[in-house]
């Protein structure tokens, strides 16, 4: 096991001590979900409420571990691999401010997540930005549809583009914590954007090269 490996386990590893420290101290119902205006709408059991996060989050990051080693296109993602990593780390991370907001909810200090989603997943998407930039075609990373998947050029076409674009919505994601009751379309019209935009230039670039 590589020892960047190591490292991301024990970050998870982390998550089950910090719910473990905090166990104690939470009420038997745990507010768990938040509207579009920050107010608790969902709450779970104390178990689950405290340990569904790290569970979870380890089922991932095993994932996320074994797809270089099971992707029939293991050598391409070799050629990124420091961004790879780098992506596992900082969702960890953003999954942690999560994590730590509901806890710090939960014992009586309210920190919005209108305030940490935001934040978070602007700074997520920017450096998905950078990890599609620099992604080489695989089957289990990046904008991953039919054309992209059927030409090379069609991948790096899509991927310059899409690095760009996630980058800006990062930007504009990050402002929704200046609009914390919009907060919500802050995140998703940019992300449903980005999505539907490199789906539909794929395959317009993948006729392209099917007229040469």
């Amino acid at each position: 096991m590589r020892k960047v490996e190591i490292i991301i386990l024990a970050m998870v590893l982390f998550f089950f001590i910090i719910g473990i420290y905090f166990y104690p101290q939470m009420p038997e119902k745990i507010a768990s979900h938040w509207n579009a205006q920050g107010k608790v709408d969902g709450y779970m059991s104390k178990f689950w409420g405290v340990f569904l996060i790290p569970f979870v989050l380890l089922g991932l990051t095993l994932l996320f571990i074994a797809i270089p080693r099971i992707d029939p296109l293991k050598a391409n993602i070799e050629k990124f691999r420091k961004y790879y990593d780098g992506f596992i780390a900082l969702f960890l991370i953003f999954m942690f401010s999560i994590y730590f907001q509901i806890i710090l909810w939960n014992i009586g200090i309210k920190i919005s997540p209108n305030v940490t989603i935001p934040i978070g997943t602007g700074i997520l998407s920017f450096y998905i930005g950078m990890l599609c930039e620099n992604a080489k075609r695989n089957w289990f990373i990046g904008i991953r549809t039919p054309w992209t998947l059927s030409s090379e050029r069609v991948w790096e076409k899509t991927h310059k583009i899409g690095g760009k674009l996630f980058k800006i919505g990062g930007i504009i994601i990050f402002a929704g914590v200046f609009f914390q009751g919009y907060a919500l379309f802050f995140i998703f019209i940019p992300l449903i954007s980005i999505a539907i935009y490199t789906i539909a230039y794929s395959y317009i670039e993948y006729q392209k090269e099917m007229r040469k």
